[in-house]
């Protein structure tokens, strides 16, 4: 696979126009086709909009999810709406807080529907540039587990990802028979591990081992990223909702465990644009014939960094991984929920613009 220097992660902001477009769909004021209409437009749009920044490789925005889990949660049976459970998150002054869950497991998983044929099928035919599809980790599904509303249909967690697996298989079979070689695998619920508080309050307080994830939950993320011709990402963040952040802490405490055993995946997406990520010396436990993605630019803050400061971090980064294997991005994607980062359009041009021009200034 040939190493894209300037790299996207997913989303984009959504539109306002498509976010009514989805209120007025669920009141019955849109027919579906109208709506996939609307849907249409936004992809198009979000496609351009790449192109034209510069960057090497672009998806459709995400613009037909709720959110990044939307694969799963959208298309999946298995999920109510409760909102009863809470999650702890960070404010972006840094300030505690609570956010509800917004799918539950309550039944057992069952596809209806293809998660992301559409997405792909529609990119792939105005996509200008190489087409990455994303895809959310099958461990997500930990941060939808609920000891009191889904142990009666998962009173082991594990089975509930190994189910989550297996429709997440199918799907990249099926993509992989439409012709997509770059699928990205979107795997927060392993960096917030870095972070003790988290790791006890999000996961251990209900039950669910942390050690476990990152062995049999490694091994089976490691296991989904197998399809003939396509080349696998995997991606890594400490939460992007709105702007609000879950956990804080470098990557040596999980980077010797996990790194070196996600042996099928050609691309690394490492956050690293806040003092949340540590220093980069844990990139020494990648395997230097990967592809380090950079994430040092925020789609969370509204100011745009200074290029000479990335270039330089850039360098530093140099020190611990091969800089030819090494490429930019921002540190997660602008709108992980439909609500988006709280982060201006003209701004998010602005940083797509910059990740192109200073990887390509990197590497001329």
């Amino acid at each position: 696979m040939a190493t894209y220097r300037a790299e996207v992660v997913g989303s984009l902001l959504r539109p306002a126009y498509l976010k009514q477009a989805r209120l007025d769909l669920a009141a019955d004021r849109l027919s579906i086709r109208q709506f996939k209409q609307i849907e249409d437009q936004a992809v198009d749009e979000a496609i351009a909009l790449q192109q034209e920044s510069g960057v090497d490789v672009v998806t459709d925005g995400e613009m037909r999810r709720s959110g990044f889990v939307g694969p799963l949660t959208d298309y999946v049976d298995g999920f109510e709406a409760l909102g009863l459970d809470t999650l702890p998150w960070h404010t972006p002054l840094a300030e505690e807080t609570q956010l509800a869950v917004p799918f539950t497991v309550t039944g057992k998983l069952r596809r209806r529907r293809s998660l992301a044929a559409e997405e792909f099928t529609y990119a792939r035919a105005r996509a200008r540039l190489p087409l990455k599809v994303t895809l959310p980790s099958p461990l997500m599904l930990a941060l939808r587990w609920s000891p009191a509303f889904s142990a009666e249909a998962y009173p082991e967690p594990f089975d509930l990802f190994a189910d989550a697996a297996a429709i997440l298989r199918d799907e990249i079979a099926e993509l992989a028979s439409l012709g997509c070689d770059y699928i990205q695998i979107d795997a927060p619920e392993l960096a917030i591990l870095v972070d003790p508080a988290i790791r006890s309050r999000v996961y251990e307080a209900k039950g669910i081992s942390s050690d476990r994830l990152l062995l049999e939950g490694v091994d089976l993320l490691n296991a989904i990223a197998e399809a003939p011709g396509v080349n696998f990402a995997i991606h890594f963040c400490r939460g992007n909702n709105a702007g609000h952040w879950m956990s804080a802490g470098g990557y040596e405490v999980i980077s010797r465990r996990v790194f070196g055993r996600l042996t099928r995946y050609s691309t690394f997406l490492l956050e690293y644009d806040s003092w949340r990520c540590g220093d980069f010396e844990p990139l020494a436990d990648i395997s230097p014939d990967k592809t380090v993605v950079l994430g040092l630019i925020s789609s969370k803050s509204d100011e745009l960094e200074p290029a000479e400061m990335l270039a330089k971090r850039f360098e530093q980064a140099a020190r611990h991984f091969p800089r030819e294997q090494m490429a930019l991005s921002t540190q997660c994607g602008f709108a992980s929920v439909a609500a988006g980062n709280p982060i201006r359009p003209a701004t998010q041009r602005a940083k797509l613009k910059l990740i192109a021009e200073l990887a390509h200034r990197l590497f001329q």
